[in-house]
Protein backbone atom coordinates (compact mmCIF):
# COMPACT_ATOMS: atom_id res chain seq x y z
CA UNK A 1 0.00 0.00 0.00
CA UNK A 2 1.26 3.50 -0.83
CA UNK A 3 2.58 5.79 1.90
CA UNK A 4 1.75 9.23 0.51
CA UNK A 5 -1.43 11.10 -0.41
CA UNK A 6 -1.71 12.82 -3.78
CA UNK A 7 -3.98 15.39 -2.12
CA UNK A 8 -1.29 16.46 0.39
CA UNK A 9 1.96 18.30 -0.22
CA UNK A 10 3.13 17.59 3.32
CA UNK A 11 2.78 13.96 4.40
CA UNK A 12 4.09 13.96 7.99
CA UNK A 13 2.88 16.32 10.74
CA UNK A 14 4.90 16.46 13.98
CA UNK A 15 4.66 17.75 17.52
CA UNK A 16 7.50 16.72 19.83
CA UNK A 17 7.63 12.92 19.94
CA UNK A 18 4.23 12.66 18.21
CA UNK A 19 3.55 12.32 14.48
CA UNK A 20 0.70 11.89 12.05
CA UNK A 21 1.79 9.80 9.06
CA UNK A 22 -0.33 8.43 6.20
CA UNK A 23 -2.12 5.40 7.57
CA UNK A 24 0.10 2.33 7.54
CA UNK A 25 -0.98 -1.15 6.47
CA UNK A 26 1.07 -2.61 9.32
CA UNK A 27 -1.18 -0.90 11.88
CA UNK A 28 -4.43 -2.37 10.58
CA UNK A 29 -4.76 -5.16 13.19
CA UNK A 30 -4.10 -2.79 16.08
CA UNK A 31 -6.79 -0.54 14.68
CA UNK A 32 -9.15 -3.50 14.33
CA UNK A 33 -8.73 -4.35 18.02
CA UNK A 34 -9.24 -0.76 19.15
CA UNK A 35 -12.37 -0.34 17.06
CA UNK A 36 -13.91 -3.57 18.35
CA UNK A 37 -13.09 -2.59 21.94
CA UNK A 38 -14.63 0.88 21.51
CA UNK A 39 -17.70 0.13 19.41
CA UNK A 40 -19.89 1.92 21.95
CA UNK A 41 -18.89 5.37 20.65
CA UNK A 42 -18.40 4.48 16.97
CA UNK A 43 -20.75 4.26 14.04
CA UNK A 44 -19.92 0.56 13.77
CA UNK A 45 -22.74 -1.95 14.13
CA UNK A 46 -20.82 -5.24 14.40
CA UNK A 47 -17.29 -6.36 15.34
CA UNK A 48 -14.73 -6.33 12.55
CA UNK A 49 -12.88 -9.47 11.46
CA UNK A 50 -9.37 -9.71 10.08
CA UNK A 51 -10.88 -10.48 6.69
CA UNK A 52 -13.01 -7.32 6.89
CA UNK A 53 -9.98 -5.21 7.81
CA UNK A 54 -7.69 -6.65 5.15
CA UNK A 55 -10.32 -6.02 2.49
CA UNK A 56 -10.97 -2.46 3.72
CA UNK A 57 -7.28 -1.54 3.66
CA UNK A 58 -6.57 -3.25 0.34
CA UNK A 59 -9.53 -1.70 -1.45
CA UNK A 60 -11.03 1.38 0.25
CA UNK A 61 -7.96 2.81 2.00
CA UNK A 62 -5.46 2.11 -0.77
CA UNK A 63 -7.65 3.97 -3.27
CA UNK A 64 -7.55 7.16 -1.17
CA UNK A 65 -3.86 7.79 -1.83
CA UNK A 66 -4.28 8.43 -5.58
CA UNK A 67 -7.42 10.58 -5.43
CA UNK A 68 -7.31 14.36 -5.89
CA UNK A 69 -10.27 14.85 -3.56
CA UNK A 70 -10.68 11.75 -1.38
CA UNK A 71 -13.70 11.44 0.91
CA UNK A 72 -11.35 10.83 3.84
CA UNK A 73 -7.66 11.22 4.67
CA UNK A 74 -6.48 8.78 7.35
CA UNK A 75 -3.35 8.74 9.48
CA UNK A 76 -1.52 6.54 11.93
CA UNK A 77 -0.86 8.49 15.14
CA UNK A 78 2.64 7.72 16.41
CA UNK A 79 4.55 8.35 19.61
CA UNK A 80 8.27 7.70 19.20
CA UNK A 81 7.45 5.84 15.96
CA UNK A 82 5.00 3.46 17.71
CA UNK A 83 1.36 3.58 16.58
CA UNK A 84 -0.86 4.53 19.54
CA UNK A 85 -3.92 5.66 17.62
CA UNK A 86 -5.40 6.48 14.25
CA UNK A 87 -7.78 8.94 12.70
CA UNK A 88 -8.08 11.70 10.17
CA UNK A 89 -10.50 13.92 8.34
CA UNK A 90 -13.63 12.10 7.14
CA UNK A 91 -16.84 13.03 5.32
CA UNK A 92 -14.76 15.69 3.59
CA UNK A 93 -16.76 18.38 1.80
CA UNK A 94 -14.32 19.82 -0.75
CA UNK A 95 -16.84 22.36 -2.04
CA UNK A 96 -17.67 23.91 1.35
CA UNK A 97 -14.18 23.24 2.73
CA UNK A 98 -15.10 21.37 5.89
CA UNK A 99 -14.53 17.92 7.33
CA UNK A 100 -15.35 15.80 10.36
CA UNK A 101 -12.53 14.76 12.71
CA UNK A 102 -12.12 11.08 13.52
CA UNK A 103 -9.79 9.67 16.19
CA UNK A 104 -9.34 6.49 18.21
CA UNK A 105 -6.46 5.84 20.57
CA UNK A 106 -5.00 2.66 22.00
CA UNK A 107 -7.66 1.51 24.47
CA UNK A 108 -5.08 0.91 27.22
CA UNK A 109 -4.12 4.61 27.16
CA UNK A 110 -7.59 6.02 27.62
CA UNK A 111 -7.72 5.93 31.42
CA UNK A 112 -4.56 7.96 32.07
CA UNK A 113 -3.91 9.87 28.83
CA UNK A 114 -7.28 10.45 27.14
CA UNK A 115 -7.40 14.28 27.34
CA UNK A 116 -3.67 14.73 26.71
CA UNK A 117 -3.57 12.56 23.59
CA UNK A 118 -6.75 14.07 22.18
CA UNK A 119 -5.27 17.54 22.71
CA UNK A 120 -2.06 16.66 20.86
CA UNK A 121 -3.98 14.95 18.07
CA UNK A 122 -6.31 17.93 17.60
CA UNK A 123 -3.32 20.25 17.21
CA UNK A 124 -1.87 18.00 14.51
CA UNK A 125 -5.11 17.44 12.61
CA UNK A 126 -5.68 21.21 12.65
CA UNK A 127 -2.40 21.58 10.75
CA UNK A 128 -3.72 19.15 8.16
CA UNK A 129 -7.12 20.79 7.80
CA UNK A 130 -6.21 24.47 7.95
CA UNK A 131 -2.53 24.85 7.04
CA UNK A 132 -2.24 22.07 4.48
CA UNK A 133 -5.69 21.83 2.90
CA UNK A 134 -6.97 25.35 3.49
CA UNK A 135 -10.29 24.18 4.91
CA UNK A 136 -12.62 26.66 6.57
CA UNK A 137 -14.01 24.41 9.31
CA UNK A 138 -13.28 21.14 11.09
CA UNK A 139 -15.64 19.53 13.59
CA UNK A 140 -16.35 16.52 15.79
CA UNK A 141 -19.58 14.52 15.80
CA UNK A 142 -19.77 12.62 19.09
CA UNK A 143 -22.32 10.49 20.88
CA UNK A 144 -22.85 12.12 24.28
CA UNK A 145 -21.04 9.35 26.14
CA UNK A 146 -17.53 10.70 26.86
CA UNK A 147 -17.47 13.98 28.82
CA UNK A 148 -13.66 13.87 28.96
CA UNK A 149 -13.65 14.50 25.22
CA UNK A 150 -15.29 17.89 25.70
CA UNK A 151 -12.51 18.95 28.10
CA UNK A 152 -9.87 18.23 25.44
CA UNK A 153 -11.89 19.99 22.75
CA UNK A 154 -12.34 23.11 24.88
CA UNK A 155 -8.62 23.26 25.66
CA UNK A 156 -7.87 23.03 21.95
CA UNK A 157 -10.11 25.99 21.16
CA UNK A 158 -13.15 24.13 19.83
CA UNK A 159 -16.60 25.53 20.55
CA UNK A 160 -19.74 23.56 21.23
CA UNK A 161 -21.86 24.28 18.19
CA UNK A 162 -25.06 22.26 18.65
CA UNK A 163 -26.66 19.37 20.49
CA UNK A 164 -28.73 17.05 18.34
CA UNK A 165 -31.32 15.84 20.83
CA UNK A 166 -31.94 12.08 21.02
CA UNK A 167 -30.29 11.69 17.64
CA UNK A 168 -28.96 8.11 17.88
CA UNK A 169 -30.20 4.84 19.33
CA UNK A 170 -27.74 3.37 21.82
CA UNK A 171 -28.49 0.25 23.91
CA UNK A 172 -32.24 0.67 23.34
CA UNK A 173 -32.12 4.33 24.38
CA UNK A 174 -32.01 7.48 22.25
CA UNK A 175 -29.00 9.65 23.09
CA UNK A 176 -27.77 13.10 22.08
CA UNK A 177 -25.05 13.86 19.56
CA UNK A 178 -22.83 16.86 20.32
CA UNK A 179 -20.96 18.77 17.62
CA UNK A 180 -17.88 20.88 18.43
CA UNK A 181 -16.21 22.93 15.73
CA UNK A 182 -13.23 25.12 14.95
CA UNK A 183 -13.26 27.71 12.18
CA UNK A 184 -10.03 28.73 10.50
CA UNK A 185 -10.39 32.49 10.75
CA UNK A 186 -12.04 32.64 14.18
CA UNK A 187 -10.70 34.00 17.47
CA UNK A 188 -9.99 31.07 19.80
CA UNK A 189 -8.12 30.27 23.00
CA UNK A 190 -5.95 27.17 23.08
CA UNK A 191 -4.12 25.60 25.98
CA UNK A 192 -0.50 26.79 26.08
CA UNK A 193 2.14 24.18 25.19
CA UNK A 194 5.93 23.96 25.20
CA UNK A 195 5.86 25.20 21.60
CA UNK A 196 4.71 28.60 22.92
CA UNK A 197 7.70 29.29 25.18
CA UNK A 198 9.62 31.49 22.73
CA UNK A 199 6.53 33.47 21.71
CA UNK A 200 5.57 34.15 25.33
CA UNK A 201 9.16 35.20 26.12
CA UNK A 202 9.12 37.65 23.21
CA UNK A 203 5.86 39.12 24.46
CA UNK A 204 7.00 39.37 28.07
CA UNK A 205 10.24 41.07 26.98
CA UNK A 206 8.55 43.62 24.75
CA UNK A 207 8.98 47.17 26.17
CA UNK A 208 5.37 48.10 25.35
CA UNK A 209 4.13 45.20 27.48
CA UNK A 210 6.68 45.53 30.27
CA UNK A 211 5.76 49.19 30.77
CA UNK A 212 2.49 48.03 32.37
CA UNK A 213 3.96 45.03 34.21
CA UNK A 214 4.34 44.88 37.98
CA UNK A 215 7.78 43.31 37.49
CA UNK A 216 10.00 45.78 35.65
CA UNK A 217 13.17 43.65 35.88
CA UNK A 218 14.75 42.30 32.72
CA UNK A 219 13.68 38.75 31.91
CA UNK A 220 16.24 36.12 30.92
CA UNK A 221 15.21 33.35 28.53
CA UNK A 222 16.50 30.57 30.81
CA UNK A 223 14.44 31.94 33.71
CA UNK A 224 11.36 32.30 31.52
CA UNK A 225 11.66 28.71 30.29
CA UNK A 226 11.80 27.43 33.87
CA UNK A 227 8.85 29.62 34.90
CA UNK A 228 6.84 28.65 31.81
CA UNK A 229 7.39 24.92 32.31
CA UNK A 230 6.31 25.22 35.94
CA UNK A 231 3.10 26.96 34.90
CA UNK A 232 2.26 24.25 32.37
CA UNK A 233 2.71 21.57 35.05
CA UNK A 234 0.73 23.41 37.73
CA UNK A 235 -2.79 22.05 38.18
CA UNK A 236 -3.82 25.40 39.65
CA UNK A 237 -2.77 27.31 36.56
CA UNK A 238 -4.88 27.54 33.39
CA UNK A 239 -2.80 29.13 30.63
CA UNK A 240 -4.13 29.88 27.15
CA UNK A 241 -2.79 31.34 23.93
CA UNK A 242 -5.17 33.47 21.85
CA UNK A 243 -5.32 32.95 18.10
CA UNK A 244 -6.97 35.05 15.44
CA UNK A 245 -7.00 32.60 12.59
CA UNK A 246 -3.46 31.21 12.49
CA UNK A 247 -1.92 34.26 14.22
CA UNK A 248 -1.00 34.16 17.90
CA UNK A 249 -2.25 37.49 19.24
CA UNK A 250 -1.90 37.21 23.03
CA UNK A 251 -2.24 35.12 26.15
CA UNK A 252 -4.34 34.84 29.29
CA UNK A 253 -3.42 32.99 32.47
CA UNK A 254 -5.42 32.12 35.58
CA UNK A 255 -3.56 31.25 38.80
CA UNK A 256 -6.04 29.64 41.17
CA UNK A 257 -5.86 29.87 44.98
CA UNK A 258 -8.73 29.11 47.35
CA UNK A 259 -11.41 29.38 44.65
CA UNK A 260 -10.02 32.71 43.41
CA UNK A 261 -8.58 32.80 39.88
CA UNK A 262 -6.08 35.65 39.55
CA UNK A 263 -5.85 36.51 35.86
CA UNK A 264 -3.05 38.02 33.84
CA UNK A 265 -3.35 38.76 30.14
CA UNK A 266 -1.50 40.52 27.34
CA UNK A 267 -1.98 41.32 23.67
CA UNK A 268 0.87 41.31 21.17
CA UNK A 269 1.59 45.03 20.48
CA UNK A 270 1.28 44.27 16.76
CA UNK A 271 -2.43 43.61 17.36
CA UNK A 272 -3.24 46.44 19.76
CA UNK A 273 -6.35 48.47 19.00
CA UNK A 274 -8.28 45.61 17.37
CA UNK A 275 -10.54 44.72 20.29
CA UNK A 276 -8.64 41.58 21.27
CA UNK A 277 -8.26 42.71 24.90
CA UNK A 278 -12.00 42.56 25.53
CA UNK A 279 -12.33 39.35 23.53
CA UNK A 280 -9.56 37.52 25.39
CA UNK A 281 -11.10 38.36 28.78
CA UNK A 282 -14.64 37.40 27.73
CA UNK A 283 -13.56 34.13 26.15
CA UNK A 284 -11.08 33.38 28.93
CA UNK A 285 -13.72 33.79 31.63
CA UNK A 286 -16.17 31.58 29.73
CA UNK A 287 -13.54 28.91 29.14
CA UNK A 288 -12.49 28.91 32.79
CA UNK A 289 -16.12 28.54 33.92
CA UNK A 290 -16.47 25.53 31.62
CA UNK A 291 -13.39 23.67 32.82
CA UNK A 292 -13.02 24.66 36.50
CA UNK A 293 -16.00 24.21 38.79
CA UNK A 294 -13.87 25.13 41.83
CA UNK A 295 -13.55 28.83 40.91
CA UNK A 296 -15.94 31.33 42.51
CA UNK A 297 -14.17 34.63 41.81
CA UNK A 298 -11.99 35.91 38.98
CA UNK A 299 -9.74 38.83 39.85
CA UNK A 300 -6.87 40.90 38.51
CA UNK A 301 -4.49 43.71 39.50
CA UNK A 302 -3.96 46.66 37.16
CA UNK A 303 -1.75 49.72 37.51
CA UNK A 304 -3.85 52.90 37.08
CA UNK A 305 -1.77 54.05 34.11
CA UNK A 306 -2.91 51.03 32.08
CA UNK A 307 -6.00 52.82 30.76
CA UNK A 308 -6.86 50.13 28.20
CA UNK A 309 -7.08 47.37 30.83
CA UNK A 310 -8.98 49.59 33.25
CA UNK A 311 -11.52 50.29 30.51
CA UNK A 312 -11.92 46.58 29.68
CA UNK A 313 -12.38 45.45 33.30
CA UNK A 314 -14.97 48.18 33.83
CA UNK A 315 -16.71 47.28 30.57
CA UNK A 316 -17.03 43.66 31.73
CA UNK A 317 -18.55 44.88 35.02
CA UNK A 318 -15.80 43.82 37.41
CA UNK A 319 -15.96 45.34 40.89
CA UNK A 320 -12.98 47.56 41.68
CA UNK A 321 -11.11 48.77 44.75
CA UNK A 322 -7.72 50.39 45.37
CA UNK A 323 -5.01 48.24 46.97
CA UNK A 324 -1.61 49.84 47.66
CA UNK A 325 -2.01 52.42 44.88
CA UNK A 326 -3.07 49.78 42.33
CA UNK A 327 -6.52 48.72 41.17
CA UNK A 328 -7.92 45.35 42.20
CA UNK A 329 -10.76 44.09 40.00
CA UNK A 330 -12.97 41.12 40.92
CA UNK A 331 -15.94 39.33 39.41
CA UNK A 332 -18.12 36.75 41.13
CA UNK A 333 -19.03 33.94 38.74
CA UNK A 334 -21.10 31.88 41.16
Amino acid sequence: MKSSYKSLNTQVFSFGEYQLVPIRYEDRLKILDWRNQQMYHLRQATPLTKKDQDYYFSNTVSALFDQDNPSQILFSFLRDDVCIGYGGLVHINWVDKNAEISFIMDSTLEKDFFEDLWFVYLGLIEKVGFHELGFHKIFTYAFDLRPRLYVALEKAGFHKEVTLKEHCLFEEKFIDVIIHSLIADSFVLKKATLNDVQTTFNWASNPAIRSFSFNQNKILLKDHIKWFNNKLCDYNCEYFIAYDGINKVGSIRFDITNNNALLSYLIDPEFHGKGFGTQILKDGIMKLKNIRSDVDIISGFVIPENKASVYIFNKLQFDVETVEDNLYFSLKIK
